[in-house]
């Protein structure tokens, strides 16, 4: 059994927590939140701890599992490597790329297994979306389009003094509930380059951060894409991918394939799209199977699904002194693909991934409160 520390026992810890009760790899052994409450409901208090450093004298832990606000991801995670412990952190990776990208230099050598949330690469849609693009499937990927239009009202913003802040939440609509959208474009479409984006607060008041935000992005590949993600999308909305390619497209609604074509595939294929007159034939069902193609909304077990797929490839990861399939890296990419998105906003004009990653502009934030 891979013994677990939780740090952060607030609403996604929960989910972890369930995630991890449920998985026959992990035993969870200790909680740790500063509010001992909420580390008590959780695990009762002979296993609640108010620290981390205490909860790894207290108790035999391979595993520290951080799910605490954003900005203070490192913080923890140095705490843990220098332990000798295994990590895996909620997304994001940290709300500072400079400090993210010093910890991955780090860590780099460790020996220890570090890796970073982003469950949607596990979910069948994205992978068969994933294998498509890297094989080949869809020709030269050409564009993408990605939507995250949810809904969050005033009380989700109020409802804890880190949320809509720059320095524990890091950002808004887009890194706290986009990530993992921004995280599939760079997994399907390649490394980002460039971005050009507006960011703004429409429904909310007393944030520091916004609730809407689009992007134009390209890739290093050619591709084009626009992101747009928002928590000012009333009564709430879907997350929703949309990846074209010169011989094939793919679209993944909430988790699940919605469509998908690829020419190389298809019986007498039908080539004039949707301006001609005929849409080419949906194999959505073939590539993952009639449960996970769109059958109505998608619950809590979804969510919890969701992550235990990615403590499967932990599990693995431990027990075989592996690669996570998602790395510190790949998450420094995506966080620092969405701080170029804040960074390009604030500027008002075109910014480059890559000066983000090596440290040009790491204090800009935006003006959006009253």
């Amino acid at each position: 059994m891979i013994r677990v520390a939780l740090v952060g026992c607030g609403v996604i810890g929960r989910h972890h927590a369930r995630a991890i009760e449920e998985h026959p790899a992990f035993e969870l052994v200790a909680a740790v939140d500063a509010v001992a409450s909420n580390a008590i409901a959780l695990l009762g208090a002979d296993n609640a701890f108010a620290t981390l450093p205490e909860a790894l004298r207290e108790r035999e832990v391979d595993l520290v599992v951080i799910c605490t606000p954003s900005g203070t991801h490192i913080d923890l995670a140095r705490q843990a490597v220098q332990a000798g412990k295994h990590v895996v952190i909620e997304k994001p990776l940290d709300v500072d790329v400079t400090r993210a990208a010093e910890f991955a230099r780090e860590a780099r050598d460790c020996g220890q297994v570090l890796s970073v949330i982003s469950q949607h690469r596990f979910d069948p849609a994205s992978l068969a979306v994933a294998r498509a693009v890297h094989g080949g499937r869809f020709g030269r990927p050409t564009s993408a389009v990605a939507t995250v239009a949810w809904w969050r009202d005033q009380d989700y913003y109020d409802s804890g003094d880190w949320r809509g802040t720059w320095r524990l939440d890091g950002g808004g609509a887009l890194m706290n509930q986009g990530v993992h959208t921004a995280d599939l474009l760079c997994w399907f479409l390649g490394r980002p380059v460039e971005v050009q984006a507006s960011a703004a607060l429409l429904a909310h008041e007393r944030v520091e951060v916004e609730d809407a935000v689009a992007a134009t992005v390209v890739f290093e590949s050619g591709a084009l894409a626009v992101l747009l993600a928002t928590t000012a999308a009333y009564p709430g909305l879907s997350a929703r991918i949309q990846v074209h390619g010169s011989e094939g497209s793919a679209i993944i609604d909430n988790d699940r394939l919605e469509y998908f074509h690829a020419k190389a595939s298809a019986a007498g294929d039908a080539t004039r799209g949707v301006t001609g007159g005929a849409v080419a034939g949906n194999q959505a069902e073939a590539e993952v199977g009639l449960a996970e193609t769109p059958a109505g909304p998608r619950g809590d077990h979804d969510f919890v699904l969701a992550h235990r797929r990615q403590y499967d490839d932990v599990a693995r990861a431990i027990t075989t002194g592996g690669r996570p399939a998602v790395s510190i890296e790949d998450a420094l990419l995506s966080l620092a693909f969405v701080r170029a998105v804040y960074v390009s906003a604030a500027l008002g004009r075109r910014v480059l991934v890559a000066d983000v990653l090596n440290g040009a502009n790491p204090d800009v934030h935006l003006s959006l409160g009253p």
